[in-house]
């Protein structure tokens, strides 16, 4: 792998970690160190940072909340 690789694995050690869960992107980075620029993209993606991801989980944690509020309103009945 390319040294100019290592050191932004080095400096980022979230997407170090991505690319230890996905090892083909070893494979990518050592034949085409151009495609590092691909990577934030990805670990964001796959640690579910992404505005859609993140949009969805919010409204997920408030359809739960007002699950629990139907719940406790139905408890003092």
């Amino acid at each position: 792998m390319d040294k100019t690789c290592l050191l932004y694995l080095e400096e980022n050690p979230q997407i170090a970690r991505f690319v230890r869960y996905n090892p083909v992107w070893y494979r990518y980075l050592s034949r085409e160190p151009s495609r590092i620029s691909e990577l934030p993209k990805e670990a964001k993606a796959f640690y579910g940072k992404t505005i859609p991801q993140r949009v969805e989980r919010f409204s997920n944690q408030m359809q739960m909340v007002g699950m629990m509020l139907q719940f406790a309103g139905a408890m003092k009945d």
